[in-house]
């Protein structure tokens, strides 16, 4: 009897929920400032231009630290030796084969996906520091290697010359969509995995991935994807920024400048979300711009700023914010709500 009752009971049908109105809002802005990026050729100055797409590196190279040590805990200080090798590869497919500058962006990206596969296997049975020291003594080893090969001209760096086969307006319309397609793919990427299944077990492993393991999540393999995907998403970076500067020296592709900048952006904007790489490549950018030139004072001030952030606020200036209002610009968290709620 109470079986034929109870089968009589209409229980209430529910449905995850992981887009709110401000994701919205957001999306649709993104949307809009893809498009004026793409356009500035016919509206901005070539200055202007450059330091955009100098914002859009910082924001992308950022994502990749971010996605990495937020969520794989792979905290590493050698992410520019993908960005070399990168930067490197394109410059020899463009200048020593004759391949189009814009067709090697692509093809150089092969270079630090393969080169991360034996570096990892390297360093993964390392943890915490010695993993991160392990990253940087990998980068100085790219480095030398590149300074001694006569093919890249060792020390003395390269020049993009074939570049001048374009003109100022036909750079300017190819680079700012390679930038479009960068932020797509590094925080539009990020986003999307972050939301789709997989998105989940990256968080059970960034909260405890001992208890990840235990509940069937592929911690290794997910780390080990993690890797090769911040070192694509780091060689892109390289290859567009070094397009824009025309020029490449071991000097300046492997330097550890690279790795410094993409630790104080998320540190200072919020580790594990893409709101705080955004708002802490925001405040690097202009407070390079503001107090660059006064030298030392200027890397006093930022050293001060990421202690101050790291003691007092550790979820970043994000975090801070989201305690006053909460409104996720990419919203990941899975909400179960009633399929009658709209």
């Amino acid at each position: 009897m109470s079986l034929s009752m109870n089968s009589n009971i209409e229980l209430p049908t529910a449905r995850v929920q992981t887009q709110t109105a401000s994701g919205m809002v957001a999306m649709m802005v993104g949307i809009g400032l893809l498009v004026a990026l793409v356009s500035m050729p016919w509206w901005a100055h070539q200055g202007t231009i450059r330091s955009v797409v100098e914002l859009c590196c910082y924001i992308a190279i950022a994502q990749m630290w971010n996605l990495m040590a937020g969520y794989g805990g792979l905290v590493s200080v050698g992410q520019q030796a993908f960005m070399g090798v990168a930067a490197y590869a394109m410059f020899a497919l463009a200048q020593n084969h004759g391949i189009d500058p814009f067709v090697a962006v692509g093809l150089c990206l092969l270079v630090p996906a393969l080169l991360a596969v034996p570096t990892y296997a390297l360093l993964h049975r390392l943890d915490g520091p010695y993993f991160a020291i392990g990253t940087w003594v990998v980068a100085e080893v790219f480095r030398l290697i590149v300074t001694n090969m006569p093919y890249l001209n060792g020390g003395a760096g390269m020049s993009l010359r074939v570049m001048t086969q374009y003109s100022a307006h036909e750079r300017a319309i190819g680079i700012t969509i390679l930038c479009a397609i960068l932020l797509l793919v590094t925080v539009g990427g990020s986003y999307w995995l972050l939301r789709s299944r997989y998105g989940l077990a990256l968080t059970a492993m960034r909260d405890n991935p001992v208890a990840a393991a235990s509940q069937g999540v592929n911690v290794k393999k997910l780390r080990f994807l993690i890797f090769i995907a911040g070192a694509v998403g780091t060689g892109l970076v390289g290859a567009i920024y070094f397009m824009t500067q025309l020029r490449i020296t071991p000097e300046s592709a492997f330097s550890s400048n690279w790795a410094m900048i993409a630790i104080f952006i998320v540190m200072i904007g919020g580790i594990g979300k893409i709101e705080g790489v955004i708002i802490g490549a925001l405040i690097y950018f202009f407070a390079e711009r503001i107090f660059g030139p006064y030298g030392s004072t200027y890397l006093v001030v930022l050293g001060l700023l990421t202690l101050v952030i790291a003691i007092y606020a550790r979820g970043g200036v994000w975090g801070l914010l989201s305690k006053v209002v909460n409104i996720p610009l990419f919203p990941t968290r899975r909400t179960l709500v009633s399929r009658d709620e709209k």
